[in-house]
């Protein structure tokens, strides 16, 4: 075992987990000795993200039950003594270069929209940052796939571009981030342009989604689910996983993606929650900034914007539309979610199962956000006796998690996978791997 993988080890990854990415950062090292980084580096793994439930609740004030995955970004930065950025991607052979600006050329790749929105929000609220950072790096993170690799690499430019500036250091970041749920909001921020305590916000990429992803990223623990409350984000709870059980995930290739058309299905859910906290608000002089604060509010509240909802007349709005999306946000919120954790506290599987089982039924019919194939891999890891089973993330695509008995993952993937080639062969990048609880971002000590 190498240094790279104790280090893992040490923050809480599997061993052959940790075995493999340790020949990635090996192969990071070349490439930086290659590209003549500067020798003073360091390196970080981010991962990915299951949200096990919570679906569309975390920028409405809601609550989520949340993990890390193992797969993720490993990165190697080095400090410039100018302001160029070069993000070098070698899973893929592409480069990316531009200025730490708040007005930066965006080089024509397109992955690049994600560390260019970090790199302009740092030189917009933290003028102490002079520094740019050359960054090679590497993912085995399914994109596009609901496991956050967006945010993962959002999270991933900032603590490049962070460690390079001593931004912790900065008199703008100590006054506004004090804790690392602090920093998983900013992050949020950062991507949905919002702004965050006195740092202002800008355009983000394009997307209206909150702060569930980059917590779990920055906040989860090795072989734990945490369940966080969000606006703001806070830590409830975590809850052991058993070593008996594991999950598994299914990529079912059809890609999640955070732009073009998807962007606006995404978008009009987020949008359908701001407009029934609008008309509370405004029926009743009220200035709260979330969903969820308007239902904490009083016991009337709920009742209150059920009424409003149903004398909603603005027909490019339908009322059915903004009922479905408030009943899911009250169901998975404040029934879902409790209920979810408590039976895995208990170790209550047949209840665990029922409970997920619902989420799952509101997406689809209330949320109206899954696809064919996310409902088929859902209904079918069921069947093939998974303890539970939900699609996760944004939705229109992506993946859905199955939890199953560890000592039998090779084969239920073996199962699930020839029932989904079956049901749908022309899906050929859909992946299928298990996968522990794993560590948050962490730096990899060298």
């Amino acid at each position: 075992m190498n240094d790279y993988a104790f280090s893992l080890r040490q923050g809480g990854m599997s061993a052959e987990s940790a075995e493999g990415k340790a020949k990635v950062f090996d192969e990071l090292v070349h490439a930086a000795d290659h590209l003549a980084f500067n020798k003073q580096r360091r390196l970080f793994h981010v991962p990915g993200r299951i949200e096990v439930l919570g679906k569309h609740t975390d920028y409405a004030g809601g609550r989520s039950l949340l993990c890390c995955v193992e797969k993720g970004f490993c990165i190697l930065a080095s400090a410039r003594n100018d302001r160029g950025i070069r993000f070098v991607d070698i899973s893929r052979n592409s480069t990316a270069r531009w200025e730490l600006t708040s007005a930066p050329i965006v080089p024509p790749t397109s992955w690049a929209i994600y560390p260019v929105t970090v790199t302009r929000r740092i030189a917009q609220n933290f003028p102490s940052a002079q520094s740019g950072v050359d960054v090679v790096f590497s993912s085995d993170l399914p994109r596009a796939a609901g496991m956050s690799s967006s945010s993962a690499f959002v999270v991933a430019a900032f603590f490049c571009v962070a460690a390079a500036n001593n931004l912790d250091q900065s008199e703008e970041f100590q006054a506004n981030i004090q804790t690392k749920e602090d920093l998983a909001t900013y992050l949020g921020c950062v991507e949905n342009g919002s702004s965050f305590r006195l740092l202002a916000g800008d355009v983000g990429v394009g997307t209206f989604g909150g702060s569930e992803d980059h917590t779990a990223i920055i906040c989860c623990q090795a072989g734990q689910i945490s369940q966080f409350t969000f606006c703001p984000t806070q830590f409830e709870r975590t809850i052991a996983v058993p070593t008996e059980l594991t999950f598994v995930i299914a990529s079912s290739g059809v890609a999640s993606e955070k732009t073009g058309d998807q962007q606006q299905q995404y978008n009009r859910l987020s949008v359908a929650t701001d407009s029934i906290l609008g008309m509370w608000n405004k029926v009743y002089g009220r200035s709260v900034i979330s969903l969820g604060c308007a239902v904490a509010s009083s016991s009337e509240a709920t009742p209150q914007i059920r009424d409003l909802i149903r004398a909603q007349a603005d027909s490019s709005v339908p009322a059915a539309f903004l009922s479905n999306r408030f009943e899911q946000f009250i169901a998975e919120t404040y029934e879902i979610v409790p209920a979810a954790a408590d039976a895995l506290r208990q170790s209550n599987w047949s209840e665990f199962g029922r409970v997920v089982d619902l989420s799952q039924s509101y997406a689809e019919e209330l949320l109206e956000n899954q696809v064919s194939e996310t409902s088929f891999l859902a209904r079918s890891a069921r069947e093939l006796g998974a303890v539970a089973a939900s699609a996760f993330g944004a939705g229109f695509g992506g993946s859905v998690w199955a939890l199953v008995e560890s000592g039998k993952s090779a084969e239920f993937i073996d199962a699930w996978a020839s029932s989904y080639r079956h049901r749908f062969p022309e899906r050929e990048s859909a992946r299928f791997f298990a996968s522990k609880c794993g560590p948050a971002a962490q730096e990899i000590a060298v």
